[in-house]
């Protein structure tokens, strides 16, 4: 049996995408604020270089790099800015976007931006870095970070392409964790619930219809102590949502049931939640 083990993740080299806000803005000051040097990967210079104001102010250092990981050539560019630094021990996929509705609603081009960031573009990237993670830095192993959601435990109606790509994330990490047990790198795959970011701005849904939101520094705190603990699943979700995750394996027909009644006001909700 394979016993968890500790992760030191200070004094980490290495790339955070969607760092201008939320969870990837949150999770570069914490490794910057451990004497990290970050690579900000996102599409606004204007609230990359805020996150690079935060950590410095802190006490770490990091670079801006503005990229849309969804355009020809991103991939390759981000792994040039980091092409001359000695070592890399750190990438956390976190960007990613959302449009919640009905699936005959979507825009073609709605579904292929989902897909394209939240999916296609972390597994690029993780296979164009790969070979960096392996070599690390030192005796110790690499952190590759993968943010999904809880709706990759749970699918959410409304948001079938979302939980889509999320699921995708999830069984990408579990297979490449198992690809590398032998090789020096940690995978590990977050799950978060519903959190309080710029990313929930649009969305209405409340406690009332099962998206009670957790505060971001909460989230970060528990997401960062399992990190440490050296976790590979972790669920930030808050407990009343994990009971459903578990019936969800159980009796998933059970949850669509309880769902039912709320469709309608769920819908109407979550209408206008898009950050693409």
């Amino acid at each position: 049996m394979i016993e968890l083990s500790s992760l030191d993740i200070t004094n980490r080299r290495g790339i955070v995408t969607g760092a201008g806000q939320g969870i990837g803005r949150s999770l570069a000051l914490e490794f910057g604020s451990r004497g990290g040097h970050v690579l900000l990967v996102g599409r606004k210079l204007d609230t990359l270089t805020e996150t690079a104001e935060m950590i410095a102010a802190q006490g770490g250092t990091s670079e801006v790099l503005v990229e849309d990981l969804t355009k020809q050539g991103a991939v390759a560019r981000v792994a040039d800015a980091v092409s001359g630094w000695e070592s890399i021990d750190l990438l956390v996929n976190n960007a990613g976007n959302v449009r919640a509705g009905r699936l005959e609603n979507a825009s073609d081009d709605d579904v292929q931006s989902m897909i394209d960031l939240n999916l296609t573009a972390p597994i690029l990237l993780t296979k164009a870095l790969l070979p960096r993670l392996r070599e690390g830095a030192g005796d110790r192993q690499s952190i590759l970070l993968n943010i999904s959601s809880g709706i990759a435990l749970v699918g959410m109606p409304f948001y079938s392409v979302y939980a889509a790509t999320k699921a995708g994330i999830s069984q990408f990490g579990e297979s490449l964790r198992r690809e590398l047990i032998n090789d020096n790198v940690h995978v590990a795959t977050v799950y978060p619930g519903a959190t309080d970011t710029a990313m929930m701005s649009s969305q209405n849904a409340g406690s009332e219809l099962g998206w009670g939101r957790r505060a971001l520094d909460d989230v970060i705190a528990d997401l960062i102590a399992a990190l440490e603990a050296g976790e590979y699943e972790i669920n930030t979700t808050p407990e009343d949502r994990r009971q459903m995750q578990a019936l969800n394996v159980s009796d998933p027909l059970a949850v669509d049931e309880a769902m039912a009644p709320n469709l309608e006001a769920l819908e109407e909700a979550v209408r206008d939640h898009r950050s693409i």
